[in-house]
């Protein structure tokens, strides 16, 4: 962990003033304890004020020289059984639990030890050992509790960026797919109604170039209802798009569908959309005549078939095919592109969704 130690908590350091019990009480103890006292206190104060404003040292650096530090004034200074506290609190907070736990047992070892290599009289002796005998679990048990905390926010704050990265890539990509379904065909019709005109006598070009504007409108109307996400296509409306686009372009419309049938609101969007991109393609590429829409159930699946009795091809996947592969998939269906006279465009889904 990163973890610092925070100013917030420093008021632990008062029970540094452990180290100067046997020196202050003790009628035995001269110069050596209070200089062990004093020295060790610097040197810990020193490392502490290092990791309040960088990073602790990685691994087990940290309580092992800590750990160091204790077992060095233990034998002149009973009072450095502090530093065994201090050790639990880093291992608690810097290593994971399992480690953490191996060292407080490690550590309340030399804490039991002390007792045979401390200089100190009985009584400084029994103080020196009961209260960090405790002290290492609870201080080293509520730092690893903290620690866990820490961790476990940490992991949700990656997994919450994470989720908002993916979310953030799926709307690009809902957006992209469906400007390309419905700017498609409105652009080519609008291309298309724009050659006609240029055709025709100035009266009729100017009634086209109406429609062309409406066009441009419904198709802007569109761009801003699926950038909000407020945007619901039915099959009924795009058939109707479909026969005038396809009018337009002389080709003639040919719809068979099943009466009784009923879609899911998601299954009618994605089954509209697959419509509007493959009459888009009949009008861009197929140089085709007749064009034949169906919509049925079979088999326990929802059908749409799209077939054209033009030049066919077997070009590659473009965005708009791509898009409705996904779109499709998304719901448990497939798509197939089928060249037989022309080409087939058939989208299934399953019924249990679709109905």
């Amino acid at each position: 962990m990163k973890a610092r130690w925070k100013v917030g908590t420093l008021w632990y350091l008062l029970f540094l003033a452990y180290l100067y019990l046997q020196p202050a009480f003790d009628p035995t103890a001269g110069a050596l304890q209070w200089a062990v006292a004093v020295g060790s206190t610097v040197l810990f104060l020193a490392f502490t004020a290092r990791n309040t404003v960088r990073p602790p040292l990685p691994g087990h650096w940290s309580p092992a020289l800590v750990t160091a530090l204790g077992v060095l004034v233990v034998p002149i200074n009973g009072g450095g059984t502090v530093f065994f506290v201090y050790a639990a609190a880093y291992a608690g907070s810097l290593l994971l639990r399992r480690s953490a736990t191996v060292w407080l047992g490690a550590l309340t070892a030399l804490v039991s030890a002390a007792a045979f290599v401390s200089t100190a009289p009985p009584p400084y002796l029994l103080l020196s050992i009961a209260p960090p005998l405790a002290s290492v679990w609870i201080v080293g048990l509520a730092c690893m509790e903290e620690a866990d905390q820490l961790r476990t926010q940490a992991a949700l704050r990656v997994e919450n960026a994470r989720i908002e990265h993916l979310a953030t890539l799926s709307e690009r990509e809902r957006i992209s797919r469906d400007l390309h379904d419905l700017l498609g065909q409105t652009l080519t019709g609008i291309v298309v109604r724009a050659q006609l005109a240029q055709r025709l006598p100035s009266a009729e070009a100017t009634t086209e170039m109406a429609v062309v504007e409406g066009m441009a409108r419904d198709a802007l109307a569109e761009v801003r209802a699926t950038v909000s996400g407020w945007r619901q296509v039915s099959v009924d409306d795009e058939l109707t798009v479909a026969r005038d686009a396809l009018a337009a372009a002389g080709v003639e419309l040919v719809v068979t569908r099943d009466a009784d049938l009923v879609l899911t609101p998601s299954a009618e969007s994605a089954l509209a959309l697959a419509l509007r991109e493959a009459v888009t393609n009949v009008v861009r590429h197929a140089r085709a005549r007749r064009c034949t829409v169906s919509l049925r159930t079979v088999d326990g699946r929802v059908v749409l078939e799209v077939t054209d009795n033009g030049v066919g091809g077997g070009a590659v996947d473009g965005n708009g095919l791509t898009g409705m592969r996904e779109r499709i998939a998304a719901l448990g269906g497939s798509v197939q592109r089928l060249a037989r006279d022309g080409t087939a465009l058939v989208v299934a889904l399953p019924a249990v969704v679709a109905r």
